[in-house]
């Protein structure tokens, strides 16, 4: 008898081998990349899917042997699924969990009025003022740098 290889074969065995080890190689890269390879083994999924239904319906036309190399690229493509879907979850409540703690930080950046200027240029705890060394060297460009402490409470406010 003449027996062919499920359509399968070959191919959906390399895009679940591929699919993970993108995959383990997309955690490196806090799971932006996980998503082509979980692409990769749902395409690899449903082409098995197909094939093993093929063999179902004709057992004779179809080598065993690729029955079985088929059924092992299933196996690889769940897990590959799994483990890249886990990834992308992980990203994405990476990515919700640090984008709340921006936005509120913003938000209470707003709401305590102090948004327009940047605290770090502004507001410092020392004031600094240039003086000439001597007044006899007032035309060398060696100056002392005193700094004074700022008080920071208002008596006004009190």
């Amino acid at each position: 008898m003449n027996q062919n290889k499920l359509p399968a074969d070959p191919l959906a065995l390399i895009l679940g081998i591929l699919a993970l080890v993108m995959g383990v190689a997309g955690c490196c890269c806090y799971g932006i990349t996980a998503i082509i390879p979980l692409a990769m083994s749902i395409i690899g999924l449903v082409m098995t899917n197909k094939s093993l239904r093929e063999f179902g319906e004709n057992p004779e036309a179809f080598d065993p042997q690729s029955r079985s190399n088929v059924n092992t690229a299933r196996i690889i493509n769940i897990i590959a699924i799994v483990l890249n879907g886990l990834v992308v979850l992980v990203a994405l409540a990476a990515l919700a969990f640090y984008g709340t703690l921006v936005s509120s930080a913003i938000f209470d950046g707003i709401q305590n009025g102090n948004f327009e200027e940047d605290d770090y240029y502004y507001e410092s705890e020392y004031e600094t003022t240039i003086e000439p060394e001597s007044s006899e060297n007032w035309d060398d460009d060696t100056y002392i740098i005193e700094e004074e402490e700022v008080d920071s409470v208002e008596v006004e406010t009190l």
